[in-house]
């Protein structure tokens, strides 16, 4: 499952934010530091109206989404790489996930205290940067000397140690990770450490209601930054979430559609991890359910099949796969069958977006 690191000083309005995305979750907002103690963890839905039109036409009993995992983690604040504030104990927490969302603050709102006094986004995303390559730096420096003696006798281990060294520079002149240019065998020797400056980032502008559509001054201080990063930007309204959670569906398009946005915060945020991170989706459907699959763009049919289950990958005869417009426009698979639409593909078939398929394997 997709898990994305909710990050960002204390009230930026992270955990309102939060909350809203996944709205059974217990993440507490409130105006001051560190009132999330625990990282708060919620599953939701990825929305897809998709899902709803191939369950008519294959007339499934059930339908069964995809989701993603977000984790929010307690603000961290200038010093956290030293303890400062509950610095390390979230560090730690940030390593686990996928991605990174950090909330920016771009609002003005006098009863919501600011940590330094004053809203500069700049400031805010340099503060946390800085604290996890400072971060990485020290577990980096830690490596590289445990990996040293190793490299000695073993080519793994020169990799590693050019890989780590690479990075290292880069941290020491205060670049992210990311911003290295490594390839797929260098970024596999050092998968295991899960550095935090590699992971890929989304900046969450959190604007007013009034700012959501249009952004501010603030919002285009971030999309600066983002170009540097390597990072996407989306403009979200912790506030517009909030009262999106006590809608219904037809209420929520309307309150959009008044803002002048054609969708909320949380299928921005999810199409801009699935985006940064090259994901892709397909669909198995039959009477019993109609269900969506997460896969890597350039996963070949037996690793597709392999998601669903790893049988399905070790005896993977073919797949018949249909597009989902074609089934869609023809009515069903018979008929699309009959325009020679659905189509037998073996393991070197690359699986994508969009893909109906149904596997065929050995037990």
């Amino acid at each position: 499952m997709l898990q994305v690191g909710i990050v960002g000083l204390p009230n930026v309005g992270k955990s309102t934010l939060f909350n809203a995305l996944v709205a059974n979750a217990k993440a507490e907002a409130a105006n001051f530091p560190f009132c999330t103690i625990e990282p708060n963890v919620g599953v939701v839905s990825v929305p897809d109206e998709r899902l709803q039109i191939l369950a008519q036409i294959c007339t499934s009993a059930d339908i069964v989404p995809t989701r993603i995992e977000f984790v929010d983690i307690a603000g961290l604040v200038k010093g956290a790489s030293k303890g400062e504030g509950l610095g390390n104990q979230f560090l730690a927490n940030i390593r686990e996930v996928d991605a990174i969302a950090h909330v920016v603050r771009c609002f003005e709102n006098d009863d919501i205290i600011h940590v330094s006094g004053t809203i500069d986004p700049t400031d805010d995303i340099e503060v946390i940067n800085l604290e996890l390559i400072l971060a990485d730096l020290k577990q980096v420096e830690g490596r590289i000397d445990r990996t040293r003696k190793l490299a000695r006798t073993s080519k793994e281990a020169q990799l590693e140690l050019a890989t780590l060294e690479q990075i290292a520079e880069a941290l020491n002149a205060g670049k992210p990770a990311r911003q290295v240019d490594l390839d797929e065998e260098q970024l596999a020797s050092i998968k295991g450490l899960g550095l935090m400056t590699l992971k890929p980032i989304i900046y969450a502008a959190n604007v007013s209601e009034e700012d959501l559509a249009t952004g501010n001054e603030w919002v285009e201080q971030v999309k600066q930054l983002a170009i540097q990063d390597k990072a996407q930007v989306v403009v979200v309204s912790a506030q517009v979430e909030s009262e999106l959670v006590e809608l219904s569906e037809e209420e929520r398009k309307d309150f959009l559609d008044s803002l002048g946005v054609q969708e909320g915060g949380l299928r921005a945020l999810i199409r801009a991890s699935y985006d940064l991170l090259g994901l892709r989706t397909y669909f198995t459907a039959g009477p019993k359910e109609t269900r969506a699959w997460t896969i890597h763009a350039g996963m070949k049919a037996p690793q597709a099949a392999g998601v669903i289950h790893t049988d399905f990958e070790r005896g993977f005869i073919r797949a018949e796969t249909v597009a989902y417009n074609d089934l869609v426009s023809n009515g069903s698979m018979a008929g699309a069958k009959e325009k020679g639409l659905v189509r037998s593909e073996g393991k070197e078939y690359v699986v994508q977006e969009g893909d109906v398929l149904l596997f065929r394997f050995n037990v």
